[in-house]
């Protein structure tokens, strides 16, 4: 089981370091353009609940390009090995257990997903001492990357063309990177909406990112929406590798 685990994670880095450069420079474009546009551009002099705009955005980026970052490397991913390059069939003749293969493609993904939080971190850190890190944010950041890695995976299996994946991160994962708190408010929304986004995991990202008068119970209860929309992926994810094997 290891030796499968370790040979996927294996190829999936040999892939990022053949790549690093082009990787590290895309994953920098959108944070930078949404810090220029909104942070120091529409958010100058701007406060919300006391605080800067920019120490509002700054965890808000973080979750929304960890999110698009592992969902998008590990869709892709594994729908161009399904339907282009025809790679898929090679694990699923190979001794690995379709199990290990969604393990190790998801953590692949929120590699991806991590990687990009770094650059993010590294980025502001030079100009803005507003993001605050701490044991929690590590957490929950990790945990985003994780949640959407494994939606990737799962969608990744279920669309079937190109243009269909184009369509679920047009319906699903841009509506979501604006909605769920990045740039405004989720309080800001009419409240029939408001419950509804309140269900989505990058809502709960967003808000204990920020870690604006949250207690205890409520740390707690987004770390737990992550873990079981993670663990409801997964096991998704996995049966339909079964099922496509």
């Amino acid at each position: 089981m290891m030796s499968g685990l370790y040979g996927i994670l294996w190829q999936e880095f040999a892939v990022f370091k053949r790549k690093f450069v082009a990787t590290s420079i895309s994953f920098l474009i959108s944070p930078i353009l949404y810090l220029v546009a909104f942070g120091w551009g529409l958010g100058s002099g701007v406060e919300i609940d006391g605080g800067s705009y920019m120490a509002f955005i700054i965890p808000g980026i973080i979750g929304m390009s960890t999110m698009m970052t592992s969902f998008n490397n590990t869709a892709s991913t594994i729908n161009i090995s399904r339907i282009f390059y025809k790679t898929f069939e090679d694990y699923m003749i190979s001794p690995i257990n379709m199990t290990v293969y969604t393990l190790g493609k998801i953590i692949a993904g929120a590699f991806y997903g991590i990687y990009s939080a770094f650059l993010i971190i590294v980025l502001v850190s030079v100009f803005t001492t507003d993001l605050i890190i701490t044991p929690y944010f590590i957490l929950i950041a990790l945990l985003n990357c994780f949640v959407f890695s494994a939606l990737g995976f799962l969608i990744g299996l279920l669309v079937n063309s190109h243009s269909d994946m184009a369509k679920f991160t047009s319906f699903v994962i841009t509506p979501m990177s604006f909605l769920c708190g990045t740039f405004f408010p989720i309080d800001k929304m009419p409240e029939i909406l408001r419950w509804f986004i309140y269900l989505l995991p990058l809502t709960h990202t967003n808000i204990a990112l920020r870690l604006t008068g949250e207690t205890a119970g409520q740390m707690v209860l987004h770390a737990g929406v992550l873990v079981a929309y993670l663990i409801v992926l997964f096991v998704l994810g996995a049966r339909h590798c079964k099922k496509v094997e």
